[in-house]
C-alpha cells in the first residue's frame, strides 16, 4: 500500500492512531462504570435471595411492602447505574464508524482524482479501495469488542479478587501415621475473632484420648463452637497447640487432617440433587453397600426408602423437600460414611424435636462406638453418657468430669441440669 501509493496509504490510517486513542480512554472511563453496575446487580440479586428465602417471615411481620419496596429501589439503582454505562458505550460506537468511514472516503476522493488524471491506473486505483475497505472496516466493531470486554471483566475481577487473596492459613506438608488412633489434645489455646473484641478462648486445655466420648457443653457464647473450627483449622489460634495423635494439626496437610474427621454441623447444608450425591459428596467412590450401611447406622435408611425414588430423589436447594430431622440425619450418614477416625457433632440436635431427637441419639450412639466423638452441645441430656463433660465459661474450662461426678460437685453443670430437667418436668 505505501509503495504504490504512499499519500493514500496515509489518508487512510490516519484514522487509526485516534480509533487507538479514543479506546483507551474509552476503557478507562467504561471500566469503574461496569464495576458499578456489576456491583448493582449484586445488590439486587442478595436482596432478591433474601426476600425469597425469608417470605415466612417477611409475611409473618407484614411486611411484603416494606420488602417490595427495597426491591425496586435496588432494582431502580440498577437500572440506571445500567442506563449510564450503556449510554457512554453507545455514543462511542458511532464515533469509530465516522473515523473509519472518514479514512475510506479520503482514499476514495483523493484516489478517485488520481485516476481521473491518469497519475494512478483504474486497477491499481481498485485495487486500493478494496484494501482499505478491508482494513478499516474491522475497526468498526473496536466498540463492541470493547464494550463486550469491559462488561466481562467487571465479573472476572470479582472472582479474580478471590482467587488471587493470599491464604492467611496455609497446610503443612506431614500426614498422620496410618491406622490413625483419634487421639486429641488442646493445649493452652488462646483465640480471638477480633483484637479489640477481646478473646474467645483463654488458654483452653482439652485432652481426648482416642476411642472415647467428649462433651463440651455451656451457655451461648462461652467458645463451644470455636473449638471446632480451630480444630479443623478454619481458624488458626492466636497461642498454644492443638495436636492429633500428637502431631500439631498446623504441621498436617488438609488432606490428611480434614480426611480424618467428620463433621456434623448444626447449620445442616445439602446440595440441590439427589440423595445419592448428598451422601457421597466426600466420598465420591461409595458404593451401593457402604451407603446402605451408613444411613442405617444414621437411622436413615427407612425414610430413604420410603421415597419415590428412593437414592435418587431430589432433596431441593438447601434439602429444603425434607424435614429438619431427615436432613439432619442425612448430614450425620454423610459425615460416618468417610469412616473418619474422629467425628465432630456442633449441637447436631439443636433444631429438631423430641422424637427426631432420640433417633439422632440412637444414630450416634452406633457411630461413636469405638471412635473419638467430640459433640458440642446445648442439651446436656444428649451427652449424660459421654466419657468426659467438660463445661466452658467465658473461655475457659471450669469443670470436668462424668455427668454423675459434675451434678455431684454443684456447680456450673448441676445448676444447668437442674434447670434443663426442671424445664422438661413443667412441659410434662
Amino acid at each position: 500500500f505505501f509503495v504504490v501509493s504512499p499519500l493514500l496509504a496515509l489518508l487512510a490510517f490516519l484514522p487509526i492512531p485516534l480509533i487507538i486513542f479514543g479506546s483507551l480512554r474509552y476503557q478507562q472511563r467504561l471500566e469503574p462504570l461496569y464495576a458499578d453496575v456489576r456491583a448493582a446487580g449484586g445488590m439486587l440479586g442478595d436482596t432478591l435471595t433474601n426476600a425469597l428465602g425469608g417470605i415466612a417471615t417477611i409475611k409473618s411481620f407484614n411486611a411484603e411492602e416494606r420488602e417490595a419496596e427495597r426491591l425496586a429501589r435496588d432494582s431502580r439503582d440498577y437500572l440506571l447505574t445500567n442506563r449510564r454505562a450503556i449510554r457512554y458505550s453507545t455514543a462511542f460506537h458511532p464515533l469509530i464508524r465516522m473515523a473509519v468511514l472518514a479514512g475510506f472516503t479520503t482514499t476514495l476522493l483523493v484516489g478517485g482524482r488520481m485516476a481521473l488524471r491518469g497519475d494512478m491506473e483504474i486497477g491499481v486505483f481498485s485495487m486500493l479501495v478494496y484494501m482499505t475497505q478491508r482494513l478499516l472496516w474491522p475497526l468498526t466493531d473496536l466498540g463492541q469488542v470493547l464494550d463486550d470486554y469491559q462488561r466481562t471483566m467487571a465479573s472476572c475481577r470479582r472472582i479474580f479478587g478471590l482467587l488471587e487473596a493470599e491464604p492467611n492459613i496455609v497446610p503443612g506438608a506431614r500426614e498422620l501415621p496410618a491406622p490413625v488412633a483419634g487421639a486429641v489434645r488442646f493445649d493452652d489455646v488462646r483465640f480471638s475473632y477480633d483484637e479489640e473484641a477481646g478473646e474467645v478462648l483463654k488458654g483452653l486445655s482439652i485432652d481426648v484420648p482416642a476411642g472415647e466420648t467428649h462433651a463440651i457443653v455451656g451457655a451461648t457464647g462461652s467458645g463451644k463452637s470455636t473449638v471446632v473450627k480451630l480444630l479443623l483449622r478454619l481458624y488458626e489460634p492466636d497461642s498454644g497447640q492443638i495436636s492429633i495423635d500428637g502431631i500439631p494439626v498446623d504441621q498436617l496437610t488438609y488432606g490428611s487432617l480434614r480426611g480424618s474427621t467428620g463433621f456434623v454441623s448444626q447449620d445442616v447444608f445439602l446440595f440441590h440433587g439427589t440423595v445419592r450425591e448428598n451422601l457421597a459428596y466426600g466420598r465420591p467412590d461409595a458404593t451401593d453397600a457402604d451407603l446402605e450401611e451408613a444411613v442405617n447406622l444414621a437411622e436413615a435408611a427407612d425414610f430413604i426408602h420410603a421415597m419415590p425414588k428412593g437414592y435418587e430423589t431430589l432433596v431441593g436447594e438447601r434439602g429444603q423437600k425434607l424435614s429438619g430431622g431427615q436432613r439432619q440425619r442425612l448430614t450425620i450418614a454423610r459425615a460416618i460414611l468417610r469412616n473418619p477416625a474422629i467425628l465432630i457433632l456442633d449441637e447436631a440436635t439443636s433444631a429438631v424435636d423430641n422424637e427426631t431427637e432420640a433417633a439422632i441419639q440412637r444414630s450416634l450412639a452406633k457411630v461413636s462406638a469405638d471412635r473419638t466423638t467430640i459433640v458440642i452441645a446445648h442439651r446436656l441430656s444428649t451427652v449424660r453418657h459421654a466419657h468426659r463433660i467438660h463445661v466452658m465459661e467465658a473461655g475457659q474450662v471450669i469443670e470436668s468430669g462424668t455427668h454423675e461426678e459434675l451434678v455431684e460437685l454443684g456447680g456450673l453443670y448441676a445448676a444447668l441440669w437442674r434447670v434443663q430437667t426442671g424445664e422438661a418436668a413443667l412441659i410434662d
